[in-house]
């Protein structure tokens, strides 16, 4: 009873605030409930529990840690996410507001008692007509393209995968936005990863998605953004912008009842927009310029039903980076793939029970690596 005058409430606030009528507002509470099983086996030593590599496969967190045990098995419920949305008419115009939130990444919690990890956003925007604004995923990402795998990412190392705040612009199948710049380089002869955020220029995204009668939906995506880092780098001040660009094709292609998805990227600079910034945008040289790294990636995945309850997804991803180790070190990351195979079965359409395997293998230029092997047992309501 308390929880249902506490949400009529928030509603009927949000509705004053908006100063838009019941009738012409919908809302919508929405998200899913993940629960997954984890059975593990790091080839160089486990990471200890908590780090985030126990969560899901991140690119370059699997080379190991030398003395622990190689097989570990986790619990976790974290994946789980909940969303709010709402839609209005308001004069003639579309008004739509959404956040999202989830447990992931964090390490305030912990499994020896309670398991209790902090929400974090995910998503928050309002849209406005065409426009957008605030917190979604990147115009240089396609969402819709990425497989069906139970691990949290899936591909991770051969997609563009980020969420910021933008300005974005949509017409019809045409996207253009301006998004948060952030600049990651490697430090002068070291594998030292620096940040930045210094500079006043925005990434600029742009974005066309086709659709054909065929059922096929494919986007191009192309981005030109400035690396700028101006801080004191050690003992070193530096003061350098260069350019960096990129472009990305991605989609879904009906085969039957199957479906076939795929993605291809390039570029120099890219850095944080692949396989979750495995490797940097550039490197540092001896002046304190940035010289800018050049790589690439992709995935291609297949998903066959074997009944209306029963399917699975076979997936292959690739990264590659071309590091000039003369300016870092080489024991900067190199290379990563990854691949799954799954099955899951849907009793009813809102639930899903699956299990899939994935191996994944990463590689630093000096020929050290890490693999990981991986058995995923999940249940997920979609609420």
């Amino acid at each position: 009873m308390k929880q249902t005058k506490v949400s009529l409430v928030i509603g009927c606030s949000l509705l004053a605030l908006s100063n838009v009528s019941y009738a012409d507002t919908e809302m919508k509470f929405g998200g899913y409930v993940k629960a997954d099983v984890m059975f593990s086996s790091y080839g160089n030593g486990a990471p200890d529990s908590g780090n985030l590599s126990r969560q899901f496969y991140v690119p370059g967190t699997i080379y190991g840690t030398e003395g622990n045990g190689k097989e570990v098995v986790d619990f976790q419920a974290r994946e789980t996410r909940f969303n709010f949305k709402t839609v209005s008419d308001f004069d003639g115009h579309k008004l739509s507001g959404f956040i999202e939130l989830d447990f992931m990444t964090h390490s305030d919690g912990n499994e020896r008692v309670s398991n209790s990890y902090s929400p974090r956003i995910r998503q928050a925007f309002v849209s406005y007509d065409n426009w957008t604004v605030g917190q979604t995923w990147t115009t240089f990402q396609n969402p819709g393209a990425l497989p069906e795998n139970l691990d949290f990412v899936g591909a991770a190392d051969g997609t563009p995968f980020v969420r910021q705040a933008m300005v974005r612009y949509t017409n019809g199948g045409f996207q253009l936005a301006v998004e948060n710049p952030e600049t990651t380089v490697n430090q002068y002869e070291t594998a030292t990863r620096v940040t930045s955020g210094s500079g006043m220029v925005p990434d600029v995204v742009a974005r066309y998605n086709f659709k054909s009668e065929g059922g096929s939906a494919i986007s191009v995506a192309a981005i030109l953004r400035q690396l700028n880092v101006e801080k004191n780098v050690g003992a070193q001040a530096v003061d350098s912008s260069e350019m960096g660009y990129g472009a990305s094709i991605a989609g879904v292609i009906p085969v039957g009842n199957d479906d076939f998805k795929f993605s291809a990227t390039y570029g120099e600079g890219l850095g944080r927009y692949m396989a979750l910034n495995y490797a940097n945008a550039g490197n540092l040289d001896a002046s304190g310029e940035i010289q800018t790294i050049s790589s690439y990636g992709g995935y291609a995945a297949y998903r066959h039903w074997w009944s209306d309850k029963w399917r699975s997804s076979v997936t292959f991803a690739a990264f590659e980076a071309d590091n000039d180790t003369t300016l870092s070190s080489d024991a900067v990351n190199s290379s990563s793939y990854s691949g799954y195979i799954n099955l899951l079965y849907s009793p009813t359409k809102p639930l899903t029970f699956g299990v899939e395997y994935m191996y994944a293998m990463n590689e630093r230029e000096n020929g050290t690596d890490g693999d990981l092997s991986r058995i995923l047992f999940s249940a997920k309501y979609v609420l």
